[in-house]
């Protein structure tokens, strides 16, 4: 972003820490929701941690190759 100068109260970066503060806020509550959720529980628990990394993978590596076009 453009560095605009300070604003009225001295501080210029103080409304883009808000943001960057307020959006990690959500994506951390929004997630907590999903994970919440009992269907998703039941999903996951069915997975486990190496079934969830075996069925991450080729997506992982399929956006990889899309990101490197």
């Amino acid at each position: 972003m453009e560095n605009m100068g300070p604003n009225s109260n001295g501080h210029s970066d103080s409304k883009e820490t808000l943001y960057l503060l307020g959006g990690v806020a959500m994506i951390v509550f929004g997630a907590g929701l999903i994970l919440t959720n009992s269907s998703v529980k039941r999903l996951l628990g069915d997975l486990g941690l190496e079934g969830i990394v075996q069925h991450s993978v080729p997506d992982l590596q399929r956006y990889l190759k899309l990101r490197d076009m």
